[in-house]
């Protein structure tokens, strides 16, 4: 979902569904992470995009035939678009029906992959301390952000309450013999912060087992390489959350994944107040003082998941803890950008980025 500034180019992106092309020019991702292919004259680069997980989507190949390229990309978006029925947290689908079982107290059948998706994510949301916890559907959806088409709303504080009081959690999901339960009613499982890095992993196993040997997938921001480009590393740029084109630049080598979570992906504004779609459990509100957060995620089989993960709990942690979130999460290179603008880097990330604004205040921690 993309937030009302950019619905025009939403509406350009879904008219361009499935549209692939020999692409050599500078794409702009306009939610998180901008993908540079300047320069690329000549070479063999093929693009095909797409629109799912309400976000522009780009599988990008290098050195392959156009007819293996075109159909290993297809295959890509066609398993993207599975995956997103699979898990949709409002539309009729595996997670809306087990919502409905934890809401009536029954237990639910659930396929393998659900099922490991929701082991892994209570691990994660243990790591984390609860701040990345895809049981809050709830609440998301109190704020208006579980739609197609959101409008700004400020919800009764009295039912924010509620709805935090009851405490759902990722622990309260029981999982034996195929099948879940909740012992909270309150659990409504949402996995829009984890379902695009486990596309990510799916693409690098997919495009491997065809063949494909230099690829680059980005899911509207999050980004994992896979090879190279020819004799240079895959090259990338990361968004100004508040001006165009990319606030620093740096290089992706194989496997690596990248992830950016932001307040201006899916937001809207009342009376002058910016309120995005990442919510603190903890207080049931948007998370407030960040304009954007990004992680560097080193090769590994969860590289995806991670890179998409580690991004909400450093996001919600704040200026004051993110750090510590970060370490919580095993993440030793990211960027945090303050409500101010000011940037805050690891020392294993700043050795990483080339910051393109040069006005920037920058401060590197260890």
């Amino acid at each position: 979902m993309l937030t009302s500034p950019f619905t025009t180019e939403t509406q350009r992106h879904r008219a361009r569904q499935q549209q692939s092309r020999n692409l050599c020019a500078s794409v702009p991702l306009w939610l998180g992470v901008l993908f540079l292919l300047a320069g690329c004259a000549k070479e063999p680069i093929y693009q095909q995009q797409s629109y799912v997980f309400g976000t522009l989507v780009e599988v990008t190949i290098y050195g392959e035939a156009e007819n293996k390229a075109q159909a290993a990309a297809g295959q890509v978006l066609r398993e993207f678009d599975r995956l997103h029925h699979a898990f949709h947290a409002w539309k009729p689908s595996p997670v809306t029906e087990l919502n409905a079982a934890f809401a009536q107290g029954k237990p639910a059948t659930v396929s393998p992959q659900l099922a490991t998706a929701i082991t892994d994510a209570a691990q994660y949301s243990q790591a984390s301390g609860g701040l990345f916890n895809p049981a809050i559907g709830r609440l998301i959806g109190l704020w208006g952000f579980q739609a197609d088409e959101f409008k700004p709303v400020r919800p009764d504080p009295a039912e924010i309450q509620k709805r935090v009081a009851a405490q759902p959690r990722m622990a309260d999901i029981t999982l034996r013999d195929g099948r879940a339960s909740s012992s909270n009613p309150a659990v409504q499982l949402d996995f829009g912060g984890y379902a695009k890095g486990l596309a990510l992993d799916l693409a690098v196993r997919e495009l491997r087992a065809q063949g494909i040997r230099n690829a680059l997938v980005n899911i509207g921001g999050n980004i994992i390489a896979l090879g190279s480009r020819g004799d240079r590393p895959w090259h990338v740029g990361i968004r100004h959350p508040r001006g165009p084109g990319a606030i620093a630049e740096l290089d992706l080598h194989d496997g690596e994944a990248i992830g950016t979570s932001g307040d201006y992906q899916r937001y809207f504004e009342l009376d002058g107040r910016r309120y995005c779609h990442i919510i603190d459990p903890r207080t049931g509100y948007p998370a407030q003082g960040v304009q954007s957060v990004t992680v560097l995620v080193p090769k590994g089989p969860s590289a995806g998941v991670r890179s998409d993960v580690a991004s909400k709990p450093i996001f919600i942690a704040g200026p004051a803890a993110w750090r510590q979130a970060a370490e919580n999460m095993g993440i030793n290179q990211a960027m945090l950008i303050d409500a101010g603008g000011k940037i805050a880097v690891t020392q294993a990330m700043a050795t990483r980025l080339r910051f393109t604004d040069k006005a920037a205040t920058i401060t590197t921690l260890p």
